[in-house]
């Protein structure tokens, strides 16, 4: 087996990615939205926000049976790795997949990480696979997904009105990114609200936030081709920002959207604005983005307030994604 890093001008090893990705989605987690050339370039060109993980492909005689991924960051958990190792369908149970994992691991410990996380689907072939290498479970998400033509509209306008009612100190405001340089501070500092959601048991810190870290997440968004919606709430006595709730639309497939982060500051909690902020961009998206039909999202099982705003909102299970860690 060779195994080949690759970066975001390689065009033929990305569209070896992409049909590696789309043929693991099919059989493992087929209700995912297929991966384009474009969002995957910029994956590996500006990840979520400024660091790209880096990306290897696994070929034997030409033929690519699997790859891998390393992501690091230097903004905070300067301890971790979190790694991907995917085979194709039609190569698997050869042991390729613990080659590949055998030789990211090794790549991990020759930059200075001491700690690796992967994550998967649940299924028992990967609960098997991370016993094998040693991984513990540590923590599990669901993915959700609204279909906005199911949802009832007069039930959540009546939630909307009864949210308000609860939050008369507090203002919603509709922000379209780029967000101005000057206002880059206030939104990471309430992004920051984000630490406070479940984490279960991985051994991982406090993300930390900056100007220059949410103006890369918004430049990631952009070269995804992605429009983006942010909603946030403002208390007025004070004037900060209280929470806000982030919604994308890609451009290539318009009917397609994803929610990124919602979060509310914990001194502001207790208002609803959870719902009002979730609300809120349903009511905008309607204007701006009709032909919009699912928006998926992810939680931690155990984040029970958010799973609940998300019911009421009409989220259905499409997936469970598990999160192993080891210590190297």
């Amino acid at each position: 087996m060779e195994i080949t890093r690759f970066g975001p001008d390689d065009v033929a090893a990305l569209k070896e990615w992409v049909a590696l990705t789309e043929a693991v989605q099919s059989e493992d987690s087929p209700w995912e939205s297929s991966p384009t050339l474009v969002r995957t370039e910029a994956r590996f060109r500006h990840g979520w926000d400024g660091e790209p993980s880096v990306p290897y492909l696994a070929t034997i005689d030409g033929v690519v049976v699997g790859g891998g991924t390393i992501a690091t960051s230097d903004y905070d958990n300067l301890h971790l790795a979190w790694i991907s190792v995917v085979v194709h369908p039609d190569h698997r149970r050869q042991g390729y997949g613990s080659a590949i994992l055998a030789f990211v691991e090794d790549e991990v410990r020759r930059i200075g990480r001491t700690s690796v996380g992967i994550d998967a689907w649940e299924a028992d072939a990967a609960t098997a696979f991370a016993a094998k290498h040693g991984f513990e479970k540590k923590h599990q998400a669901i993915n959700r997904r609204q279909y906005l033509a199911d949802v009832d509209r007069t039930a959540l306008d009546e939630q909307f009105a009864a949210a308000l009612a609860a939050a008369p100190d507090y203002a919603l405001e509709r922000r379209l990114l780029p967000t101005p340089d000057e206002e880059l501070a206030d939104i990471a500092d309430m992004a920051s609200a984000i630490n406070d959601a479940p984490t279960d048991d991985l051994d991982i810190e406090d993300e930390v936030f900056s100007a220059e870290r949410m103006k890369a997440y918004e430049d990631a968004c952009a070269a995804r081709q992605e429009r983006a919606y942010r909603v946030v709430a403002r208390h007025l006595p004070s004037g900060r920002l209280a929470g806000q709730t982030v919604v994308v639309v890609e451009g290539e497939r318009p009917t397609l959207g994803h929610q990124h982060d919602t979060s509310v500051v914990g001194a502001h909690r207790g208002h609803r604005l959870g719902l009002l902020l979730k609300t809120e961009m349903l009511h905008w998206l309607a204007e701006e983005e009709p032909q919009l039909e699912q928006v998926d999202t992810f939680n931690a099982e155990s984040n029970d307030h958010m799973i609940g705003v998300n019911e009421l909102m009409g989220y259905r299970i499409m997936g469970r994604e598990l999160a192993y860690q080891k210590t190297l």
